[in-house]
């Protein structure tokens, strides 16, 4: 399959921010700066007094990479070896593989009638992080993205974090699926290393041992003096957002509160054994974290490129590894959340790029399914104990109420104080709407669930 294109590139010129690069600034791993140099005033800036009463805070997205079955987990047939087990509320029954996720169903809702058109991986991850069908001369921008310029940061925080690089085997493709593309690289999802290796740390918010804040101070101090020959020779606006970019940098860098943010060995073992020593459980706890400290969006994307893609042995990959796995690491997070007084404010959503076939392929597996599938979302003032449509007999297609991205997006934005009727205008002056339906008009919020 083709690689896209790299949709950032580098300029040629030599100017002062390559001199502080490449000079004054390397010592300290900088790239940060350069990280909050993209992103405009506007997104850090807190929303308006006139903007509506949110409850929800912060998204926390657990992405499902390759599509999740719908008749073998939220939505159980009689096409499946699996049997349907109670909840904690009554009617309400999900696959046996998930009896911790059954005992926390109050406060978690489904949809059981979400309906795309693209049946590849990267094209349907596309449609569904961002409202759009893939179109090669406009990208559309991402979920998290819209989050991160409507709400901006707070607490100095990251507004959109990936945790860790999504598509390992394929970045560059599905790059638009964490990116503000034509709204701009200032609201692409800061990526983050895999949290479970023993060295995790993330490089641009850690200053050498050798180096203290003190030296910082002194710096900067030094880098006031280089700063005076640049102006001389030419003084603009832009370098006066990079004091602030820089000051912003320094902050993150050296907040005591950012730091512990990244920091798991505040975390007990306990509390990393609940969520699960391994790639997914430790994406999923440090989303935890990120949210408690302030940030708006994170994708928790510790699955393996295509761990849910099951066109052979789904029943058995189900069963052994990505049930208990699932179980494990979702039922933790909603009760964490839960105890730590963060529920009420963080919206859990937990989907992947489509669902799967409703018959069972040669190799016991199931194959790409975007005509009817199934999601969890729950919390940040998102009604639990719900179910939002129905599918037909074999959970192939949608028997009531189909829903879009767009009323999907449109739910969540109201939950968050976001205007779901808001568009931008595209570089083709076209409006698109944040929360784009069926062919392409605006997603209505599930009345259901707010």
């Amino acid at each position: 399959m083709k690689k896209s294109e790299c949709y950032h590139c580098q300029q040629s010129a030599f100017t002062r921010r390559d001199f502080l690069r490449a000079g004054t600034l390397t010592f300290l791993g900088m790239n940060i700066s350069d990280f909050l140099r993209a992103r405009s005033a506007q997104a850090f800036a807190q929303t308006g007094s006139d903007a509506p009463p949110a409850k929800a805070q912060a998204v926390i997205l657990l992405w499902l990479e390759g599509g999740i079955s719908q008749v073998d987990s939220w939505d159980v047939k009689g096409n499946t070896r699996f049997r349907p087990i109670a909840t904690n509320v009554p009617g309400i029954q999900i696959c046996e593989i998930f009896p911790r996720i059954a005992k926390r169903m109050d406060a978690l809702s489904i949809i059981r009638s979400m309906k795309t058109d693209e049946r590849n991986h990267p094209q349907s991850a596309i449609q569904v992080f961002t409202g759009h069908r893939p179109n090669p001369t406009l990208k559309a921008p991402s979920f998290g993205s819209i989050v991160s310029k409507e709400l901006g940061s707070r607490n100095s925080m990251p507004p959109f974090v990936v945790v860790p690089r999504p598509f390992e085997d394929d970045p560059l493709l599905f790059e638009p699926c964490y990116q503000g593309n034509f709204i701009g690289s200032e609201y692409d999802g800061m990526v983050l290393p895999d949290p479970s290796k023993p060295d995790f740390r993330v490089p641009d918010l850690s200053l050498p041992k050798t180096v203290s804040a003190e030296m910082v101070e002194d710096r900067r101090t030094m880098l006031k003096m280089v700063d005076q020959f640049f102006r001389a020779k030419e003084e603009t606006a832009e370098f006066a957002d990079m004091d602030a970019f820089e000051q912003q940098a320094l902050r993150m860098l050296l907040s005591p509160q950012v730091q512990r943010a990244f920091d798991f060995s505040q975390e007990t073992d306990k509390t990393k054994d609940r969520y699960g020593r391994n790639r997914v459980g430790q994406s999923v706890l440090l989303a935890r974290r990120l949210v408690e400290a302030g940030c708006r969006f994170v994708t928790a994307s510790g699955y393996k490129h295509g761990q849910w893609d099951t066109h052979g042995d789904n029943d058995t990959r189900l069963r052994d590894t990505l049930g208990p796995l699932l179980d494990q690491t979702l039922s933790a997070l909603m009760e964490d959340l839960k105890e730590r007084g963060l529920l009420d404010s963080t919206i859990v959503l937990v989907t992947g790029e489509f669902g799967r076939t409703p018959t069972i392929n040669p190799h016991a597996g199931r194959d790409h399914w975007p005509d009817c599938w199934s999601l969890v979302v729950g919390g940040g003032g998102i009604r639990g104990g719900r179910v939002v449509g129905s599918s037909d007999k074999d959970g192939g297609y949608v028997a009531e109420r189909p829903v879009s991205t767009g009323d999907l997006y449109a739910t969540i934005y109201k939950a968050m104080g976001i205007d779901w009727t808001k568009t931008y205008m595209s570089p083709a002056g076209r409006p698109m709407y944040l929360a784009n339906g069926f062919n392409d008009t605006p997603g209505t919020p599930l009345k259901e669930l707010i």
